[in-house]
Order: structure tokens, then C-alpha cells, then sequence
């Protein structure tokens, strides 16, 4: 009866999202009041039977309800708890339920935050927003009904999948689908300004940068995270060692992410200096589309094959129809309105908006270079012009050269001056820490004896936090100031974000760089060199888990003047219900390196295939994310953003001044 229950929870969800896109949207442009004002009761409404649906699917997959099909088909009795929670989300239709539910808490979030916006704008922005819930919603009800019984019931599931049965499933899926949701607040609140912008007008200051801001950087910060547990979880779980394999799966998230980086800093510029204006629209309806069209590439089966769409000619038209109406419709609607909304108050050549501009241009590139090594082989397969691989050479090579000079203008950007700023001062501000940058790359080329492209990612990551850690200083004590200034969140965000780069850039350069690995063939009791380490077999043993059976050797490594061997227990799992194997690495995590060890197949003399790998600096890169994505939240938490912004600056008053160096965005 729950299950029927649930459905039915969405079918209400289905019809009011429908009425909140349409009725308040209609009264917003035809000025009737009444209509207006129901924009916020039906996204509340229908946020409350998307929520009531999503608990039925979760309930389901706690009760072990075999009679409905999708959790006989992600579900098992002997799972452990957590997983049959997260099998919820492991698949097609109950991923797309959730993020329909994310949807729905965004959309709730928007209507009671919102209360010092004019009402026609709310209505705009949720109608908007309604358009999206319907548009997942009918693709829920008409294609992946995750309700759908199978009878007579299966005495037990086939199990959820093994690879995902680790407590990253728990949370990595909920909090990327935070990141993909939440950008469709700033594309409702683009929409809106699309719609109402009307030639000449000046509304102070470019208003929907100011509400939009701090939604989006809560989303990228969300985004920020689940890539990063994402891929610290592919680290430790799948046994090769590597945190980034540029598959599509993973670009599917990082595409929005860059666009999302370039949103950010434009709606910085945007709301406080009125620049950007026609840009700033873009990015937001581009940073949404790519959320879009990474949660179909994933959930549509067009990865595995692109032909998937004729294996259910429904879930694929409504797929091209749904993708071709809000990113083609979006575009289309930018394209007539852009002139409305105007290009913004002009700014100098050397200055920090220019800085800005070409930042926001590198990542742009960045993205629309992994878009096109993701789709390339795709399109040639849906045209049957052969089958190619574009793998981490392509996307090294291309990504690379476009984030050196992103990294130099990181140190530079926050130096310069708003409007205009006199070139000279930039350069004696900064001189010596370009001077201590250069030798930081000259030691480590010439003395350490590393490679040109390791020197230089060690150079540029020095430059980053050199130059961020003395604009933070600048900026607690000025010039003539007594005492430490109290700064805004968003400038501690930026801080944050910056450092988490830099330290980020110093853990992917050395870990690439400087990284060995030793593939060993070893009996119980045999003893091997892996570089600096001797490594010692002392015997396998078997294991019982929940629902699998393991292999788990115990290996010592010892190293010369080291008091005590590292005690490493890698396993290889066998679970019972798929028959499927799985590797589980053992991992020493240090400050400067982990050595990363895992367990191969049995050869018929009984060896054990033995891998053993050292990674410098590797736990930089989980770092430098979770700076970054703090530095996003304390941003998202800055005050100032509830507050009601200052008049802009007008072009004929601005366009020559120098506004006080060193001005937080």
C-alpha cells in the first residue's frame, strides 16, 4: 500500500508543480496579484508530496518490499542498513526521484528566503523553477516509475551493486545533486531578469546578482564537495590508486563546475560594480544546462551505449524534448532579451574586472574543451563513424595550458584596482613574490633535479598563496591602520578558495610527478624490494562480511631507519548474491605521502599479485577541496547579502576614477 501511496505523492507533486509554473508565472505578466501570491503555497505544496513520495521509495528499500521492482533490483536482505538506504539512489528511477526531492527542498528554500523580494519576481523565479519540477516529474511518471510492482514477489533481491557498497554512496550522490539542483536558482532568477528587463532601465544594482549570489555559491560549494568525495572514494575503492580518470561520468560534474566557477565571479562583478551583464545571464543558463545534460548522460544509459535511446524510444524522446525545450528555449529567450538587459558599465584595459573577464573566459574554454573530448566519441558513435577513446592525454594536454595563466591571474586579479588600475602599482605590490615564485620553480627544476611541467605547477602553486596570503594581510592591516580590520565573509571565501587552489595545484603536480609503483608476485613468508620499502608477506587469511567472502593478506613494509614496519591488511572480496570481486586497498595516509597498497588475483603456484604504490602528496588534493569548498560556504554566508545593496555607480561618474585599492568584491 506505500508504494501506491507514493505514486500517488507524485502525481499530486506532478499537478501542482504544473500550477506553479504556470498560474503565478501568468499573473506575474498579466499584474494579477492573486495569482502572484500562490507561487509560494504551491512550491511549498508541492515540495511537501515530492517529500512524502521520496520517504514512501526509502521505506520501501528499509522494509526490504521485494514486490517493488526497483528495489528487488537494487536491494538485498543481507545488505547493511546504510546501503539499502542508499540503494534508493543507485539507480535510474531513484536517482532522478531524488533529485526531484533536492529540487523540491531548493525550491522550498527559495519561497521562505525570499521574503524581501517583490513578489512578481518570486512568482517569476518559482515559476520558473515549476517548469523544471514538471518537466522531471512527467519524465518520473511516464518513463522510470520507481513504484512500479513486480508480482509475484522475488523471495530476496539481486543485491545493490558491490562497487557501491561503501558509505561514500551514502553521501556523495545527495550532496553532487545538491550542486547540479541548486544552480537552477540562479537559472530561475536569469529567466526572470530575461523576462523583465526592459531597454534603459537601471534597476539598482543589477538586483538578481545580489539574490542569486549566495544561492549559487551554496550549490558550488555542494558541487565542490561531492566531487571531492566522489573522487577520494574512486581513490580508496577501486584499487588502482589514481583520484581523476577524466572518464565522462566524472566530467559530467566537472563541466558545470568550471562553468560555476566563472558564474560566481561574475555575479560578483556583476552585483557590485554593474559589469557583466549580458555575460553573467549566459553563464547562469549554461552552468544549469550542463547540470542538465550531465544527469542525462549518466542516468539515460547514452554511456554505456549510445543507441541506449532506442532500447526505449520513450525515455529518449522525452530526454531530447525536455533537454531541447530548456536549454534551446533558454538560449532563444537570452537571444531576444539580451539587449534588454545591456552590457554594463564599461572599465579600463588593466584592471581587476579585465582580470576577471579573462578568468571567467579560461574557464569557460576549460569547460567547452571537456565538453567536446566527452561528446566527440559519442556523436561518432550515434553516427556509425567508428568508436575513439579520448582519455587523460587529450584532457591533460588541453587543460593544463588554460590553468597556468588562470593561476597567474589568481595572484594578480585581487591587486588590481576596480575600473582602472595604474599597471605599476600592480607590479610593485607584487615583484617580489613573482621573484620568490620563479625561484621556488628554478630550485625545483635545477637543484631537485624535478621536470619542467613539475616545476612549473610547484611555481605557479607558490605564486597562488604567496600572493593570497598577502592580500590577506593587506587587507587585515591597510596602510596607516592601527589594529586588525574585521573582514566579510566573502572575503575569507575568497581567501579560502585561493589558498585550497594553491594547495590542491601542489598535491595533483607532485602526485603526478613524483608517484612509483611496484607490481610484486609473492608467497607467505617472501620478502621484496618496492623502492624504499622491503615488503614482507606474511600470510592470507579468510574473512566473513555481511553479504561477501574475503581474501585479506597482511604485508609488512619496512624502511630503512624507520623504528616499526607499516602493517597493511589489502583484501580481495567476493560478493555472494552477484558473485562479483572486488579489490580493497589498504592505505598509510601521512602528511606527505600514502603508500597505497592492493591485492591482485592467485596465480595457479599460489602468488599473490601484490601492488605497491607511493604517493606523494596525494591527501593536498582532498585539502586544497575542502578549503576550496569552504571558502565557497563562507562566502555563501557572507551577510551582506541579506542586505539591501547600494546604489551603482553610474558609467559617466566611474569610467576614469580609481576606487580605493584593495576593495573587497
Amino acid at each position: 500500500m506505500l508504494p501506491e501511496l507514493g505514486l500517488l505523492a507524485l502525481i499530486l507533486a506532478f499537478a501542482l508543480a504544473g500550477a506553479q509554473a504556470a498560474l503565478p508565472l501568468w499573473g506575474a505578466q498579466q499584474d494579477r496579484p492573486r495569482l502572484v501570491a500562490l507561487a509560494r503555497p504551491l512550491a511549498g505544496a508541492q515540495s511537501l508530496f515530492v517529500t512524502l513520495s521520496f520517504a514512501a521509495l526509502v521505506q520501501a528499500f528499509v522494509r526490504n518490499d521485494f514486490s517493488v521492482a526497483y528495489v528487488a533490483a537494487h536491494a538485498n536482505s543481507l545488505l547493511p542498513l546504510p546501503y539499502r538506504v542508499a540503494g534508493t539512489w543507485a539507480g535510474h528511477e531513484g536517482s532522478l526521484l531524488l533529485w526531484v526531492e533536492i529540487l523540491g527542498l531548493w525550491t522550498l528554500a527559495v519561497a521562505l528566503l525570499s521574503r524581501a523580494l517583490p513578489e512578481a519576481t518570486v512568482a517569476r523565479v518559482l515559476g520558473v523553477m515549476g517548469i523544471i519540477s514538471t518537466g522531471f516529474l512527467g519524465f518520473i511518471l511516464f518513463t522510470s516509475n520507481p513504484f512500479a510492482r513486480s508480482l509475484p514477489a522475488p523471495a530476496d533481491g539481486l543485491d545493490l551493486n558491490p562497487l557501491l557498497q561503501d558509505p561514500g554512496m551514502v553521501a556523495h550522490p545527495p550532496l553532487l545533486y545538491m550542486g547540479y539542483v541548486g544552480f537552477a536558482v540562479a537559472f530561475a532568477f536569469a529567466i526572470a531578469e530575461l523576462i523583465e528587463a526592459t531597454p534603459g532601465r537601471e534597476r539598482p544594482p543589477f538586483s538578481w546578482t545580489r539574490w542569486a549570489r549566495p544561492w549559487t555559491l551554496a550549490a558550488w560549494s555542494f558541487l565542490t564537495a561531492g566531487i571531492l568525495l566522489g573522487s577520494f572514494w574512486a581513490y580508496y575503492e577501486l584499487g588502482w590508486g589514481g583520484w581523476w580518470f577524466w572518464d565522462a561520468v566524472e566530467n559530467a560534474s566537472f563541466m558545470p563546475w568550471l562553468v560555476g566557477t566563472a558564474l560566481i565571479h561574475s555575479l560578483a562583478v556583476t552585483g557590485t560594480r554593474g559589469s557583466f551583464r549580458n555575460w553573467t545571464v549566459l553563464l547562469a543558463i549554461l552552468a544549469f544546462s550542463l547540470s542538465l545534460l550531465g544527469t542525462f548522460l549518466v542516468r539515460s544509459g547514452v554511456l554505456s551505449s549510445v543507441h541506449a535511446f532506442a532500447s526505449d524510444p520513450r525515455r529518449g524522446l522525452w530526454i531530447l524534448v525536455f533537454l531541447s525545450a530548456v536549454v534551446g528555449g533558454s538560449l532563444t529567450l537570452y537571444g531576444w532579451r539580451a539587449a534588454a538587459v545591456g552590457l554594463g558599465s564599461r572599465f579600463a584595459l588593466v584592471s581587476r574586472e579585465s582580470a576577471l573577464l579573462v578568468n571567467n573566459v579560461l574557464l569557460a574554454a576549460a569547460a567547452g574543451t571537456v565538453l567536446l573530448g566527452t561528446l566527440y566519441p559519442l556523436v561518432l558513435d550515434a553516427l556509425d563513424l567508428g568508436r575513439i577513446s579520448v582519455g587523460p592525454p587529450y584532457f591533460e594536454t588541453v587543460i593544463v595550458p588554460l590553468m597556468l595563466p588562470l593561476m597567474l591571474l589568481l595572484g594578480v586579479g585581487p591587486w588590481l584596482r576596480w575600473k582602472q588600475s595604474p599597471p605599476q602599482e600592480a607590479w610593485r605590490q607584487l615583484r617580489w613574490l613573482a621573484l620568490g615564485a620563479v625561484t621556488v620553480a628554478t630550485l625545483a627544476a635545477v637543484a631537485l633535479q624535478l621536470s619542467v611541467g613539475v616545476a612549473l605547477g610547484l611555481g605557479a602553486s607558490a605564486w597562488v598563496i604567496s600572493a593570497t596570503l598577502a592580500h590577506l594581510w593587506r587587507q587585515l592591516s591597510p596602510p596607516g591602520s592601527r589594529g586588525l580590520r574585521r573582514l566579510p565573509g566573502s572575503q575569507w571565501g575568497m581567501v579560502l578558495a585561493h589558498l585550497g587552489l594553491g594547495v590542491f595545484a601542489i598535491g595533483v603536480t607532485l602526485v603526478k610527478g613524483l608517484e612509483t609503483a611496484h607490481d610484486l608476485s609473492l608467497r607467505p613468508g617472501d620478502t621484496a624490494r618496492a623502492g624504499a620499502y622491503s615488503v614482507t608477506f606474511t600470510d592470507a587469511q579468510q574473512r566473513r562480511g555481511p553479504n561477501y567472502i574475503a581474501a585479506q593478506a597482511r604485508l609488512e613494509l619496512t624502511r630503512e631507519g624507520q623504528a616499526s614496519p607499516l602493517v597493511l591488511r589489502p583484501e580481495k572480496r567476493l560478493y555472494t548474491v552477484r558473485q562479483v570481486p572486488m579489490t580493497e586497498a589498504a592505505i598509510d595516509r601521512g602528511l606527505l605521502r600514502d603508500v597505497y597498497v592492493s591485492l591482485g588475483e592467485v596465480t595457479p603456484d599460489r602468488r599473490w599479485i601484490v601492488r605497491v604504490q607511493v604517493k606523494p602528496f596525494v591527501g593536498w588534493i582532498w585539502a586544497g577541496a575542502v578549503l576550496i569548498a569552504l571558502g565557497g560556504a563562507a562566502a555563501a554566508a557572507d551577510r551582506r547579502h541579506r542586505r539591501k545593496a547600494p546604489e551603482p555607480q553610474a558609467d559617466s561618474r566611474t569610467a576614469g576614477a580609481l576606487p580605493r585599492p584593495l576593495q573587497p568584491a
